[in-house]
């Protein structure tokens, strides 16, 4: 079984910043990407930023610019730091992992539960 443990967000002013991390735990053979997606009010999920083992990280365009993403793979953790806040980056900020667990052979989605981002102007 893989757990995601999600950490950071809260409410954050205008302008300023935020860092999140998530750490997948459990049995796991190999961590293919990591990444971060949000859901604001009325919007579908969106892909924020991904890092994928192998190649550069990939950002959303309304993120460029802004937002860093990295892995320390020995802690199985993720880290996205998103600067310069604004109103449009409110929502419910997911974790999402694709990873081998213990026993499989194929890659399996796991998602968190969801942090939410409140930007104060």
């Amino acid at each position: 079984q893989v757990q995601l443990e999600e950490s950071g967000g809260g409410l954050v002013q205008a302008g300023g910043s935020l860092r999140l991390s998530c750490t997948a735990s459990g049995s796991i053979i190999s961590i293919s990407s990591m990444g971060w997606y949000r859901q604001g009010p009325g919007n579908q999920r969106e892909l924020v930023a991904r890092i994928t083992t192998g190649s550069s990280p990939n950002y959303a365009d309304s993120v460029k610019g802004r937002c860093t993403i990295s892995r320390d793979n020995a802690k199985n953790t993720m880290y996205m730091q998103l600067l310069n806040l604004k109103p449009d980056d409110a929502a419910v900020y997911y974790c999402k992992v694709l990873c081998v667990p213990v026993g499989d052979k194929w890659l399996r989605e796991y998602w968190g539960q969801g942090t939410r981002v409140t930007v104060s102007s």
